[in-house]
């Protein structure tokens, strides 16, 4: 398995977007003190990723590409959330997969796709 780490800038609103809209939660967080930079797992089922806060980790518009079973029913949850900072959309790309694109606060952007075979 591999997991992306993503560069993040403010604690908060990673929490805010990748827990309170995409729906993950938070498996652990590391510092190695009260001042430190924030390390993090956050998942939602098989799908993690690590969070960091550290210099040199990660860069940030980094782009990764993300298989999702169930991509129509998730977009719909989204929608729910009315989150006023996005609002995604899905595309039938040329290779007839569906795809719905999101960008966190840092700049990083989640493409999120389902293979239709």
């Amino acid at each position: 398995m591999i997991t992306p780490i993503l560069r993040i800038f403010d604690y908060d609103k990673a929490i805010e977007f990748y827990v309170g809209y995409l729906g993950f939660q938070v498996d652990w967080e590391h510092t190695f003190h009260d001042n430190a930079p924030i390390y993090l797992q956050v998942s939602r089922g098989d799908l993690k990723f690590h969070l960091s806060e550290h210099y040199g980790d990660g860069t940030p518009g980094s782009k990764i590409l993300i298989e999702y079973k169930g991509l129509k029913a998730y977009h719909k949850e989204l929608k729910a959330k009315k989150y006023k900072y996005l609002n995604p959309g899905i595309t039938k790309a040329p290779w007839k997969a569906l795809c719905m694109d999101l960008v966190d606060p840092f700049g990083n952007k989640l493409n999120f796709t389902e293979s239709k075979s």
